[in-house]
C-alpha cells in the first residue's frame, strides 16, 4: 500500500542531491520535511516512483538549508544571513523605495529563527517552506505579505465611532480574572528577579529588543553579533526567564501547576501596569547603545 514515507535508499539519494551533509542535517529531519512537502501536494500517498519523481523536482538544496536553519544549526544560519540578507534588502527596497520596509526585512529574521515557542518547542517560520519554489522567491513573498499586513493594520487606526453611532463597537464581554491584579504584582516581582539574575549582556539584548524596540540588525551592530546570534540568545533568555518565574511561583509562592498556568494567562491577556521598560531599567529609545561588560569580561 502506498505510503508518504520513501524507503531509506530514496531518502539517501535526495539527501545527497540536496547536499544536506554540509549542514550536518539529520537525515530523519530531512525525511520529515520531504513528507510534509508531499502532503501539501497529493491528497493521497502516490506510488513510490511518482513520489520520488515529485520530490526530486523540488528545490532540494534550499529545502535542506531551511531545515538546518529551523533546527538552529549555526553554520547554516550564518550562511543564510550572509547569502539571503542582500536579497531581502533588495526586495524591501523594491516594495518601499523610502527604506521603510527594511525594518520588516530585519524583523523577519526573528520569525525565521523562531523567537516564539509553543509547547516548549521553538517555532521557526521556515517550517512553512516546502521547496516548491526557490527560497529567495518564497522570502520575497513572505516579505510582501508582511508589508500588506502592516498596511491593513494601519487602516485599523481609523477614529472609533461614537457610542450612539449605528456602527458603534460593542463592549467586550471577556471575563476579568478576579486575581489579575494580584497576579500582575506577583509577576512583576518574579520578572524583575529573573531579569536581575541574567548576565549583563543578556539584559542588554532584552532591553534593546523589547523596550527600545531595536531591530535584530541594530542590536547585532551594537553588540558585534550576527542577527542569528542575537535571535538565538533572545530565545534562550526568554526560556530561562520563564523557567525561573515558574520555579519561584511554585517553590516560593506554593503555586500548583494549574495556578502557575492561570497566572501566566491572566497577565498575558491583560498585563495592566506591567511595564517591561521599567523592569529592565533601560534607557529611552534613541540613545546610544553601549554594550555592558561583566567583571569577568573586563578582567
Amino acid at each position: 500500500m502506498p505510503s508518504w514515507r520513501l524507503d531509506e535508499a530514496a531518502v539517501e539519494r535526495l539527501y545527497r542531491a540536496a547536499k544536506a551533509d554540509r549542514w550536518k542535517l539529520p537525515t530523519a529531519v530531512f525525511a520529515d520535511a520531504l513528507e510534509q512537502s508531499a502532503r501539501r501536494v497529493f491528497p493521497e500517498p502516490p506510488d513510490p516512483r511518482t513520489l520520488e519523481r515529485h520530490l526530486s523536482a523540488l528545490h532540494l538544496e534550499d529545502l535542506a538549508l531551511a531545515c538546518a536553519c529551523a533546527e538552529g544549526i549555526e553554520m547554516a544560519w550564518d550562511h543564510f544571513v550572509r547569502e539571503f540578507r542582500p536579497i531581502l534588502y533588495r526586495a524591501a527596497d523594491a516594495i518601499d523605495g523610502s527604506g521603510g520596509s527594511r525594518e520588516l526585512a530585519d524583523s523577519l529574521y526573528g520569525e525565521l529563527f523562531g523567537l516564539t515557542e509553543r509547547d516548549g518547542e521553538r517555532r521557526s517560520h521556515f517550517r512553512y517552506f516546502h521547496g516548491r519554489s526557490g527560497l529567495a522567491t518564497w522570502l520575497r513573498a513572505v516579505l510582501s505579505q508582511r508589508h500588506v499586513d502592516r498596511l491593513r493594520s494601519g487602516r485599523r487606526m481609523d477614529p472609533v465611532p461614537a457610542d450612539d453611532a449605528p456602527n458603534a463597537i460593542a463592549a467586550s464581554t471577556r471575563a476579568v480574572n478576579p486575581r489579575r491584579e494580584q497576579y500582575v504584582t506577583l509577576m512583576r516581582r518574579c520578572l524583575a528577579s529573573a531579569i536581575g539574575a541574567l548576565a549583563p549582556r543578556d539584559r542588554l539584548r532584552l532591553g534593546c529588543y523589547y523596550a527600545q524596540e531595536l531591530t535584530l540588525a541594530q542590536i547585532g551592530k551594537a553588540l558585534g553579533e550576527h542577527e542569528g546570534t542575537v535571535s538565538r540568545h533572545l530565545s534562550r533568555t526568554r526560556r530561562v526567564i520563564r523557567e525561573r518565574i515558574e520555579i519561584e511561583l511554585r517553590d516560593t509562592e506554593g503555586f500548583s501547576e494549574a495556578q502557575v498556568k492561570d497566572c501566566f494567562e491572566a497577565v498575558v491577556s491583560d498585563p495592566g501596569p506591567l511595564d517591561l521598560t521599567d523592569v529592565l531599567g533601560t534607557k529611552p529609545a534613541g540613545k546610544k547603545v553601549t554594550p555592558e561588560r561583566s567583571t569577568e569580561e573586563r578582567a
